[in-house]
């Protein structure tokens, strides 16, 4: 991946994710609308703070404050190389356009700056809302990967494997 810098979408901003982060990530984590979704909110923005090597993080920001954030990581390997999102935005703000802007901001990105062809995102099969969401930027179902995650209380979901090629991306158009 790229060295990281700001991408401005319509109506948000995603920045490289700091430390100082944390505390933003954690509120937005925490609210059981979407921690039902991710899992320890200490946990998963200690990660978001210091993504993996092969991974980097965004804050994102609406109308100057962290509304959420948004993932990427690449498979480097020349012959799969491609790239997969994760996205979670503040029950607060949901249904403003805040996710769609990001999301096409951050996709856009992949395609055009870091050249990917395909990107993948992996909702639980039952986040109705975020399949829907996720269809109208244009990620089509592959297929469901069965008992995908395996939850703290011991329980799995399965996943709703998506992709989307770069000419299948649509502007949802922008936050408000």
């Amino acid at each position: 991946m790229r060295v990281m810098g700001a991408i401005e979408g319509r109506g948000v901003r995603l920045r490289p994710a700091v430390p100082a982060d944390r505390a933003a990530f954690r509120a937005v984590l925490a609210c059981p609308e979407v921690a039902r979704w991710w899992g320890d909110p200490d946990e998963e923005a200690e990660d978001a703070c210091a993504p993996s090597g092969d991974g980097r993080t965004y804050a994102i920001e609406f109308r100057g404050t962290v509304a959420g954030l948004i993932q990427a990581w690449e498979e480097p390997t020349r012959d799969f190389r491609h790239a997969g999102i994760d996205v979670a935005v503040h029950a607060g703000v949901h249904r403003r356009g805040i996710g769609g802007a990001a999301l096409y901001a951050l996709a856009r990105h992949l395609f055009d700056a870091d050249g990917h062809h395909r990107l993948t995102i992996d909702p639980a099969v039952e986040n109705e809302g975020a399949v829907r969401l996720y269809r109208r930027l244009g990620f089509r179902p592959v297929g469901v990967m069965r008992q995908y995650e395996r939850r703290a209380d011991g329980l799995t979901r399965d996943g709703l494997l998506m992709d989307m090629l770069a000419g299948e991306l649509t502007d949802p158009g922008p936050a408000g």
